[in-house]
């Protein structure tokens, strides 16, 4: 299968399609964390180059700032950074768009937000890193084209509901550094591992 990361530097979920014996290349603004296929560049820019249904599979994690629920009171309505939220609203729909013609199959993921009120991409399913092994909670839409939800692989629910709140939340209690919103932005393996096994096989 040939796939196609957008937005990312960090080269998780590409490595995990390419442990699956995948053709697999992330793409990013900036250089890949993890030495691997990498095209450092802008997504329009790359998917306007190619030719249409050039990759099977395209899994996209555009910029959430001004989309998720979390910023409503930045960029909600009535709020002066609104014009912000509709413009990347507008922006990320051209993406999906995009990605869908470029791809047969496509995942946009996305925090909780407004994507599925303010454009036409379908509303996202939802996941959580401790349904992939990971004794965390920080929910993930993702809106899917042509794709099944992932289903979980590994439940710990239980372990991690005995841990502090701190702890089962740590992504949204990590102290302030210049590295904090690559740490937030990274896909968990355990995630990246069940789109390669489950995607990987359509």
């Amino acid at each position: 299968m040939k796939v196609l990361v957008l937005c990312e530097y960090s080269g998780v979920v590409r490595d995990a399609f390419r442990r699956e014996g995948h053709d697999a290349t992330s793409l990013d603004l900036l250089p890949t964390d993890c030495a691997g296929p990498h095209i450092q560049g802008d997504a329009f820019d790359y998917l306007i180059s190619i030719p249409d249904n050039h990759y099977d599979l395209i899994i996209a994690h555009p910029p959430c700032t001004a989309l998720c629920v979390s910023g409503n009171s930045t960029y909600g309505e009535g709020k002066p950074s609104h014009w912000h939220r509709i413009g990347a609203a507008a922006w990320t729909e051209a993406l999906w768009e995009l990605c869908k013609c470029k791809a047969g199959r496509v995942a946009m993921e996305n925090p909780v937000g407004v994507l599925a009120r303010l454009t036409s991409i379908p509303k996202a399913s939802y996941v959580q890193p401790w349904m992939f092994g990971h004794i965390e909670q920080k929910k993930t839409g993702l809106h899917l084209h042509n794709l099944e939800p992932l289903l979980e692989t590994d439940n710990v629910h239980a372990a991690m509901m005995q841990l502090p709140k701190s702890q089962r939340e740590r992504m949204f209690y990590l102290p302030p550094s210049p590295d904090r919103w690559k740490i937030r932005s990274t896909t968990y393996a355990g995630i990246a591992s069940a789109m390669a096994k489950q995607w990987g096989v359509l």
